[in-house]
C-alpha cells in the first residue's frame, strides 16, 4: 500500500503469473487457515531446510502439525552466510545476498525475527559509493550512471525503449503497483503466447531501439548491463523470466541482511509462535529433538500416505511430503516411485535447467578500497565490472577498524565453469590478477587476513546447480511444477507429495520465490488434511482457478 494518497502504491513481487497478495494472506489477523481438531499433530516430512523448507514447516507448525524435516547437507539451503574463522559476524554469503524491497514475503518474516537490513552496494548506486566499469582493457569511473560515456547512457535509454515497445512495460508495471488483476492478465498473458519461445538475446536485438544502436552497444549491455550487473549470461533464457525480474523490482532498490541471511531460518527454526493443538513455548526445534533428520533416500506409495527412507535406512510412513529440494535430486539422489507423479510433471522435473554461479570471498583488516588516491582524489578501489575473469567485485564494509569482506569474483554459467576445478587459493590468484590490471598500483593481497571461502553451487551434490534458467519452451514445464500444489484432480496415488522452492517457482534465483510457493504449499498440504482457509483470507489454492497462469495449447501454429 501507498505511504501516503499521494505516493504511487509500492512494486511487490505480485504475479504476474498467479496475481496473488501472499503477503497480505501471510499478516491478515485471522491467519492461514484452520485443519479439522482430529488431524492435529500428524506428521509432515519436509525434505530440505532452505527458505522454503523451514518456511513451510513454520506455517505448517502454527496450523498445529507435526513437520518432521529431513537435511542432506547443510541447514539453510542456499541462504548461506559462513563466517570467517575467528571472525564473529565477518560473513560470505555464499547463496543469497541481495534482496529486492519488493520481497514482501520475505520481508515479512524477517521482520518476524527481527533481522535488520541495509543497502546492497550495487553498482552505480550510493551503497556502492563508486564504480569501475573496465571493458577490454578501458576503465570508468563513476558514481551515477551520468558520469558515464554515452554509450552507457544509450543502452540504458535503449532497455527502457524495449520494454515498452515490446511488452507495453510501463502500463503493466503500474498494474502490479496497483494489484489490478485484470489489468495485468490483459497485458501479460498474451506476453506469454509471444516470448515463451524467444530468448533474452532475442528481446534486445529485434526491437528497434537497439537495432538503431548496432551490436556494440548490444555486447555492452551483456557484458556490464544496469542493476545488478552484466546480462550475457542470461542471453540463451526465456524472455519472460526476464520480464519478470524487471517487472517485479526484482533487480532494484536490493538490500542485504545485517549478519548473514541465514540467521533468519535459525530464528524461525527456534521461534515460538502461538500454534493451533501446541503448547505455548513449541518451536520446530522442539518438535523435532532440536535437530534435522538425515538425508533422504527413497519416497515410496503405502497405500494412501508416502513411506520416507533416510540414508540410515530408516523407513517413515507419512500422510505428506514435502520436497524443496532440486528437482534433479528427485531423479538422482532420491529414489521416486515414478508413479507418485504423473509422466508430464516428471518431464517438467528432468528438463528444468539450473545455471551454474561462482563466489570467491576474501576477509581483509579493514575497508582500504575507500583510501584516497591522492594523485588521483578517487577511492582507490570501487565496486567493480568487468569482461575480465572477475566479472563482478563487490565490498563490504563492517566499520572503519573492523575486518571487512571482498567478493572478488562473482560470475555465473561460462565464467563461473572456468573455476570450477579450481582450488581456494588458486581462484584467489585469478582474481588478484585480473583486478591488478585495473588497479596496478594496489596491492590487495597485502589486506588478506583470511583463507577463502568459494562455492560452485554446480560441484555441491545436494544443488546440482545454483539456481533455474528456464529457456525458451519452458513456460508449460514451469506451468505444471508451480501448480502441482493444485491435487483435488489428481489420481489419488499422486496426491501428498508436495513442490516448493525457488526454481519451482516463476521468479528462479530470488528467495521470494521460495517463499510464495513455500506457502503454496501449505495451503495444498492444509487441504490435503481436509483443512480450509478462513472465508475472509482466502488462500493460494482458493484463488488459482480464478486467477492462475494463462494455459498454453499445444496446437500448431
Amino acid at each position: 500500500m501507498p505511504d501516503s494518497e499521494t505516493d504511487p502504491p509500492k512494486l511487490s513481487a505480485y504475479g504476474p503469473d498467479f496475481p496473488f497478495a501472499y503477503d497480505d494472506w501471510i499478516n491478515h489477523p485471522a491467519g492461514l487457515g484452520k485443519i479439522p481438531q482430529h488431524k492435529h499433530g500428524a506428521e509432515v516430512a519436509i525434505i530440505g531446510s532452505g527458505a522454503a523448507g523451514i518456511i513451510a514447516a513454520y506455517e505448517l507448525m502454527r496450523l498445529g502439525l507435526r513437520p518432521v524435516v529431513y537435511e542432506s547437507g547443510k541447514f539453510g539451503g542456499r541462504l548461506r552466510s559462513q563466517e570467517f574463522e575467528g571472525a564473529k559476524g565477518v560473513i560470505a554469503e555464499l547463496g543469497g545476498m541481495r534482496f529486492p524491497v519488493s520481497s514482501l514475503g520475505f520481508y515479512h518474516y524477517l521482520d518476524l525475527v527481527g533481522l535488520d537490513t541495509c543497502p546492497f552496494p550495487n553498482p552505480l548506486t550510493d551503497a556502492a559509493g563508486s564504480t569501475v566499469i573496465d571493458l577490454e582493457g578501458k576503465t570508468h569511473f563513476a558514481r551515477k550512471l551520468s558520469d558515464l560515456p554515452t554509450l552507457y547512457q544509450e543502452i540504458a535509454q535503449a532497455y527502457q525503449e524495449a520494454l515498452t515497445e515490446q511488452a507495453d512495460f510501463t502500463t503493466l508495471q503500474d498494474a502490479v503497483r496497483r494489484r489490478d488483476i485484470a489489468a495485468i492478465k490483459a497485458i501479460w498473458d498474451p506476453l506469454v503466447t509471444k516470448w515463451d519461445e524467444r530468448t533474452f538475446y532475442d528481446f534486445i536485438a529485434n526491437s528497434a531501439a537497439f537495432r538503431k544502436l548496432g551490436f556494440r552497444h548490444r555486447e555492452v549491455f551483456g557484458q556490464v548491463g544496469f542493476g545488478t550487473g552484466g546480462w550475457d549470461s542470461d542471453f540463451p533464457n526465456s524472455m519472460l523470466e526476464i520480464l519478470r525480474v524487471n517487472l517485479l523490482g526484482l533487480d532494484d532498490e536490493q538490500r542485504y541482511v545485517v549478519g548473514g541471511v541465514e540467521q533468519l531460518l535459525h530464528r524461525l527454526w527456534n521461534a515460538t509462535p502461538d500454534c493451533a493443538h501446541w503448547p505455548a513455548g513449541t518451536s520446530l526445534a522442539g518438535l523435532n529433538g532440536g535437530i534435522t533428520r538425515s538425508r533422504v533416500t527413497a519416497l515410496q506409495r503405502a497405500g494412501d500416505r508416502i513411506m520416507l527412507r533416510d540414508q540410515w535406512g530408516n523407513e517413515t510412513i507419512y500422510p505428506a511430503v514435502l520436497a524443496t529440494c532440486q528437482s534433479h535430486l528427485l531423479t538422482t539422489a532420491i529414489e521416486v516411485e515414478e508413479s507418485l507423479f504423473d509422466q508430464k510433471t516428471w518431464m517438467a522435473l528432468d528438463r528444468t535447467r539450473y545455471m551454474q554461479a561462482a563466489k570467491t570471498f576474501v576477509a581483509v583488516d579493514r575497508p582500504f578500497w575507500k583510501d584516497i588516491d591522492s594523485v588521483t582524489g578517487l577511492p582507490v578501489m570501487s565496486m567493480t565490472l568487468t569482461d575480465r575473469h572477475t566479472r563482478g567485485t563487490y565490498f563490504f564494509d563492517n566499520g572503519p577498524d573492523k575486518p571487512a569482506v571482498i567478493c572478488l569474483s562473482y560470475a555465473w554459467m561460462t565464467d563461473a565453469l572456468k573455476v570450477l576445478p579450481l582450488p581456494p587459493e588458486q581462484r584467489v590468484d585469478l582474481a588478484l590478477r585480473s583486478l591488478k590490471q585495473i588497479y596496478p598500483d594496489v596491492d590487495i593481497a597485502a589486506h588478506i587476513r583470511s583463507a577463502p571461502i568459494c562455492v560452485s553451487w554446480e560441484a555441491d551434490e545436494n544443488f546440482l546447480g545454483a539456481f533455474k534458467g528456464a529457456l525458451p519452451g519452458h513456460y508449460r514445464y514451469n506451468h505444471r511444477i508451480y501448480g502441482h500444489f493444485m491435487q483435488s484432480s489428481m489420481p489419488e496415488r499422486e496426491r501428498g507429495i508436495f513442490l516448493a522452492g525457488d526454481g519451482v517457482s516463476w521468479t528462479p534465483a530470488w528467495v521470494e520465490g521460495a517463499v510464495q510457493t513455500a506457502l503454496n504449499a501449505v495451503w495444498g498440504i492444509m487441504t490435503h488434511f481436509d483443512g480450509t482457509s478462513f472465508a475472509d483470507n482466502p488462500g493460494p489454492g482458493d484463488l488459482y482457478p480464478q486467477h492462475g497462469p494463462v494455459s498454453l495449447t499445444d496446437a500448431a501454429g
